[in-house]
């Protein structure tokens, strides 16, 4: 009681230790830490070290490069490519894929189906990068049989300009017809009554069209001139006779054929389905031509992973992956906005376009600014979908820093430059970051 009484009411409590806000002992919390410290040092903080001063030595690594492997990214026709693909990777990436999201969020919240929608979208991300590699090698495929955009392009066209179903189609032997600007034109001139015979060879059986028949010889008509375009081959020796239309041969269904007078098309007409064809009287004393448009190739669709369009196309296909991303974190934002404020520019008498513009975009901007900055950061480690997309023609057009980095390092055998390519990739990412990161906390703050 007596030692009790002697102290003073406010005297303050000797600590017995140290504890943290939540009450944790400081030193069990560092050893609760510890097991994440010792592997966020050996596998974060000392491959960064370790790639710092291998960036500084010669190839062997028992040298001194000083700076040389640095002045190597930006002499390097190699890397200069793969920085400058980065740059575009970088602008239009995150760009394409944050308004897209932004497009997708905000016409969602106006559809019962719109959650339906933001599944759909959001999927592909649950799909691994190599996967999407893979899908959409086959989706490019130049092939209009294997690539679904070569096939969808190659509709588009055909609907408006038929390719030709005769590319490899030529007189054969003993033919009346010579070559003419890509086409082919009889060698004599041709009257009203008669009829002409147009024999060709050179096109598989299963690649003629499907409005093809079986040949028929044309019968003359007075007044005007008839004649018959067909495929003069006939399997098996001594079956048929050349120059004749023989019961087994195929009509050139669709083949055009023009009049020529003196350099002048005075008439023109198709072939129908068994080949047979007719001119009127004015084409008398004509030569019959088979212009260039029936013999060109067929068309094959835009080569998407050719040296000019591969770094697009690849964009493309990241931005089909990452766009529900950036959907699903600006619909959580848009979710937040006040709905007095947008209801009350509507009454104010701005449009859905204003509304959009002047109120909805404002108040999103810290959610979009975080969402291009994140997708920034990752285009800048792109890797996976290159290497795997891009043909072995084309890699070097659509090369990346993150790609680079991994042929000098194990294909070239230049583990200096690769590393001076990681720490340059490091100062890069590293304003980003600290800009998100300084964003964010603002965020918090408010």
């Amino acid at each position: 009681m007596a030692s009790a009484a002697t102290e003073a009411p406010g005297a303050p409590v000797p600590p017995r230790g140290r504890k943290s806000v939540t009450g944790t002992r400081r030193t069990v919390a560092v050893l609760f830490l510890l097991p994440a410290l010792v592997l966020l040092g050996a596998l974060v903080v000392y491959p960064i070290g370790y790639s710092l001063v291998r960036s500084f030595g010669n190839q062997a690594g028992d040298g001194f490069a000083g700076i040389d492997n640095y002045k190597a990214l930006f002499t390097d026709d190699g890397i200069r490519t793969a920085l400058k693909n980065n740059i575009i990777w970088v602008i239009f990436a995150p760009t394409v894929a944050t308004a897209l999201g932004l497009i997708f969020a905000v016409l969602t919240e106006r559809v019962r189906w719109g959650t339906a929608f933001k599944l759909v979208v959001f999927m592909p991300m649950a799909i691994s990068m190599l996967a999407a590699g893979i899908i959409f090698r086959l989706v490019y495929d130049q092939d209009p049989h294997k690539g679904v955009a070569n096939a969808v392009w190659v509709g588009i066209h055909d609907t408006f300009a038929s390719s030709s179903a005769f590319p490899n189609a030529h007189p054969g032997r003993q033919s009346s017809l010579k070559a003419d600007k890509g086409g082919f034109i009889t060698s004599t001139t041709v009257h009203t009554g008669q009829t002409v015979t147009l024999p060709l060879v050179g096109v598989a059986p299963d690649q003629l069209p499907d409005s093809a028949k079986k040949a028929a010889a044309a019968k003359p008509e007075p007044g005007k001139i008839t004649g018959t375009t067909w495929q003069d081959f006939t399997r098996g020796k001594g079956v048929g006779k050349l120059g004749a239309v023989d019961p087994s041969e195929v009509g050139y269904g669709g083949m055009r054929i023009e009049a020529v007078k003196d350099g002048k098309v005075v008439a023109s007409t198709k072939a129908a389905g068994d080949g047979t064809f007719t001119l009127p009287a004015k084409a008398d004393g004509a030569q019959l031509r088979l212009p260039a448009s029936n013999f060109k190739a067929p068309y094959n669709g835009v080569e998407w992973l050719g040296p000019s369009l591969v770094t697009p196309a690849i964009i493309g296909s990241y931005v089909w992956m990452w766009a529900g991303f950036a959907m699903v974190l600006i619909a959580a934002g848009l979710a937040g906005v006040p709905r007095e404020l947008l209801e009350a520019a509507r009454v104010d008498g701005a449009n859905e376009w204003q509304v959009f513009r002047r109120v909805t975009v404002p108040l999103l901007a810290p959610v979009l600014a975080v969402v291009a900055v994140t997708l920034m950061i990752n285009v800048l480690k792109i890797f996976d979908l290159v290497f795997i997309i891009a043909p072995g023609s084309s890699q070097d057009d659509a090369n990346v820093l993150a790609l680079e980095l991994y042929r000098k390092g194990f294909s070239e055998g230049q583990p200096g430059i690769a590393s001076a390519i990681s720490v340059f990739l490091l100062l890069l990412v590293i304003p980003v970051m600290l800009f998100n990161v300084r964003r964010l906390r603002r965020e918090v703050r408010r």
